[in-house]
């Protein structure tokens, strides 16, 4: 796979800022071409496997074995951090995967350094030999405990939540993928203005994405979803939330700006207007400029996936705002069925981009791969629902969120809202470590044990970004 191309060096941010609104430079990128829901009852209990699904061959790779090597890395570097994970729980068996002889290379839990211990890349397309895991070998099982081995990292848990703990991440690797996307956000897309540097810099994108993707085999497979998680962000904030952004007009402006991800086929008369309109604004610069670069960086069906998870995202958006337009407080049930679509689901559904491999679009189309990550999208956005709760709060305006909605329609005190806020939220992530084990033993193909891997590590690589952001985040006095 080519790697993307580096930024060039950074200029100052003032400088950046008074090109705001100006015209990409010349030589910039162009731009780049279900079953029904079920109910999850309490803690989800296990339910028998679906028929078994043979694939012949595995996924394409993208990278090439010399690919795959570990990055360079600046003199003193660790490696990246190795997953943790409860040994009682089904996730901690995906993470952790069988053991016995000849299985310590299918480990993403090994710790780095020793027997068996994954160095980046080191788990090159192709390794995990199909059946090499059997049936059954990672069945659901007791959920474990809530990660209380995180505990020294910085930022209190929310008492009750259950996650699992990771440790920090490679410092090496935060630092020059932060450098990286600040470089691109100054120089590149002209992304934000001087006043907002700080809020920037506290979003700490770059420990976000190195603590989500611990596979990824290089810092070019980790600005592919760092760049679009950027881009998203601007998307919401300048369009939808606190930053300009308004629910009057908002389909209008999501749609043009879909346009720099699904692009436009139109008339040679009208094209020019179109592909002019791309610069017009932050978002739609950054969208085109994320974009381009994860579409020369993987397959077409992996960037078709990406964009049709965007939709998703566009019209949960859109949902959201249509009820802020009309003061609506949706029932439970309403918003967290807007929570399914307005959620972090494009974010580890590019698990196997940044990994270096390809999950096959069959694989990945299949009705219990699809609850694995919706279930996956929907408990990771409660956790942003959770830790964001005083800080929605003391916005301006109305912020709907799930204790909110449960505050008022199960007439509910704050603090009992925001306690079976956590419930649910733990019982989502019951059902998808249940979902997730079970697939895993139905469908023991290499691709998917891999991309499950990437998915519960994004889950988990979430709530520590959450719980660390202490510059966004802090918790309620309810315990």
């Amino acid at each position: 796979m080519p790697d993307p191309d580096l930024s060039p060096p950074q200029s100052s941010v003032p400088a950046a800022a008074a090109r705001l609104g100006s015209r990409p430079p010349a030589g910039s990128p162009a731009p780049s071409g279900g079953a029904p829901g079920a109910v999850i009852p309490a803690r989800a209990p296990a339910t028998a496997p679906p028929a078994p699904f043979v694939l012949p061959t595995g996924g394409q790779p993208l990278v090439s074995a010399a690919a795959s090597a570990p990055p360079a890395e600046p003199e003193g570097a660790t490696a990246p951090a190795p997953l943790a994970a409860s040994a009682g729980s089904a996730l901690g068996r995906i993470l952790g995967g069988p053991s016995g002889l000849g299985t310590a290379a299918l480990s993403l839990a090994r710790r780095a350094g020793g027997p068996g211990s994954l160095a980046p890349g080191s788990l090159a397309p192709g390794s995990l030999a199909p059946g090499s895991l059997a049936p059954g070998s990672l069945a659901p099982g007791a959920a474990g405990a809530a990660g209380a081995a995180g505990a020294e990292a910085a930022g209190r848990p929310i008492p009750g939540l259950y996650f699992h703990s990771v440790p920090d991440p490679d410092p090496a690797r935060v630092a020059e993928v932060s450098r990286r996307v600040k470089n691109w956000a100054v120089d590149e897309v002209q992304l934000f203005p001087e006043e907002w540097e700080g809020q920037f810099d506290g979003f700490s994108v770059g420990r976000y994405m190195v603590a989500c993707h611990p596979d990824a085999p290089t810092v070019d497979h980790l600005m592919l979803a760092t760049r679009l998680m950027i881009a998203e962000n601007a998307v919401d904030d300048c369009y939808c939330e606190d930053h300009g952004g308004s629910p009057v007009g908002l389909g209008g402006r999501l749609l043009l700006a879909h346009t720099a991800l699904d692009p436009l086929h139109t008339t040679a008369e009208y094209a020019p207007a179109w592909t002019e309109s791309l610069a017009s604004d932050a978002p739609r610069r950054a969208y085109r400029s994320a974009m381009d670069y994860f579409v020369r960086s993987s397959t077409p069906s992996q960037a078709d996936r990406y964009r049709h998870d965007m939709a998703r995202l566009h019209l949960g958006y859109l949902a959201e705002a249509a009820w802020a337009e009309t003061d609506h407080t949706p029932q439970v049930w309403e918003y967290l069925a807007m929570r399914q679509f307005n959620n972090f689901r494009p974010c580890p559904t590019i698990t196997d981009s940044v990994g270096g491999y390809e999950l096959p679009a069959d694989l990945h189309a299949r009705p219990d791969m699809q609850r694995v990550i919706a279930l996956a999208g929907n408990a990771t956005t409660l956790v942003n629902d959770l830790y964001s709760y005083t800080k929605e709060l003391a916005a301006p305006g109305r912020h709907l969120n799930l204790p909110v909605v449960l505050a008022e329609r199960e007439k509910l005190s704050e603090r009992d809202a925001y306690l079976k806020a956590v419930e649910v939220h733990n019982d989502l992530m019951h059902a998808f470590e249940a979902a997730a084990a079970e697939l895993a033993a139905a469908c023991p193909v290499p691709t998917v044990l891999r991309f499950l891997k990437g998915v519960a590590a994004w889950v988990d690589g979430n709530h520590y970004w959450h719980q660390t952001n202490t510059y966004r985040y802090s918790l309620p006095d309810f315990w």
